[in-house]
């Protein structure tokens, strides 16, 4: 199928709002979007182990990549037909929309978490799966920023569809649920008006989800991310980690150094999953595992 049919033919597949509870099946899907290896594969390996049937996964890979995945890892033959990516371009939202689409596909999917290669889970799969089976509203950071790079980016020409405030600014790393999940894929309007006039220093997988979601069903958000990310310092992307930085003491601060609302009750726990992290940070990690994954 080419992309068109991909999202008609999901945004079709609604499935019930019961299924999942009806059948004692429901799932989360993992869609990992990469340009090659998942270099932190053997952590995510002891993550799903013994989780079988409760996650599926999808992984976007740069068409050009050929490598294989052995047959016993959990990633082998979740690979979905792909496109070129360039950052900042309406082919980010192609994939990420792609993931969701064929995610969307298997109705025993009811959450959806987008993540890359550098991406670590920091809960347990247990912890990660009730927090998000029973979480009410979807995790999409979507705020109104003032400055340059928020409402600086902003094109007055895609007006009267989108007004300056409607615009919205958030991290591409976003979890929904599955009726925000059809919303995203089966939006043509706002995705054409993106495509026309956002572009750098305007970066649609910044601005195109979080603005969507809150014209059409800013209730069903948290307007928040459960991806943490390191902005401390200035600049386009956010801090990377290696392996001199990896320990108990900096995991406990990303894991409850901030409170958030959870269901309507503050709660420490806001985050499920880290990045950036290199590969060299592997290691430590696998070390860690037993205290970090239980």
């Amino acid at each position: 199928m080419d992309d068109d049919e991909l999202f008609s033919r999901a945004s079709m597949i609604r499935g019930s709002q019961n299924f999942g509870r009806d059948q004692h099946v429901r799932k989360i899907a993992f869609m990992f979007l990469t340009k090659g290896p998942i270099p932190l594969a053997p952590l995510w390996e002891k993550f799903f182990r013994g989780h079988e049937g409760l996650y599926t996964i999808y992984v976007h890979h740069h068409p050009s990549y050929n490598d294989s995945v052995p047959k016993g890892s959990v990633f082998h033959g979740r690979r979905i037909p792909s496109k070129p990516v360039e950052w900042g371009r309406p082919s980010m939202i192609d994939a990420e929309r792609r993931l969701l689409a064929n995610a969307l596909l298997d109705v025993s999917n009811e959450r959806f978490v987008l993540l890359s290669e550098t991406c670590i889970p920091i809960f347990n799969f247990t912890t990660v799966y009730n927090y998000l089976v029973n979480a009410k509203e979807s995790f999409i950071g979507s705020y109104d920023d003032p400055r340059k790079v928020g409402r600086g980016r902003y094109n007055p020409k895609m007006l009267p569809a989108i007004t300056i405030s409607d615009w919205r600014k958030g991290s591409q790393w976003f979890e929904v649920h599955r009726k925000l999940a059809v919303e995203i894929i089966s939006d043509t309007k706002y995705y054409r008006i993106f495509s026309e006039y956002c572009s750098p220093p305007c970066y649609m997988d910044e601005h195109y989800i979080p603005t969507l979601v809150n014209i059409r069903c800013p209730e069903q958000n948290s307007n928040r991310s459960i991806t943490w990310v390191d902005w401390s310092k200035a600049g386009p992307h956010p801090g990377r980690f290696v392996k001199q930085d990896i320990s108990d003491e900096f995991l406990d601060r990303i894991r409850f150094g901030e409170n958030c609302t959870y269901n309507g009750n503050a709660s420490s726990l806001c985050f499920l999953f880290a990045r950036k992290f290199l590969p060299g940070t592997l290691q430590p990690f696998l070390q860690l595992a037993p205290t970090l994954l239980h």
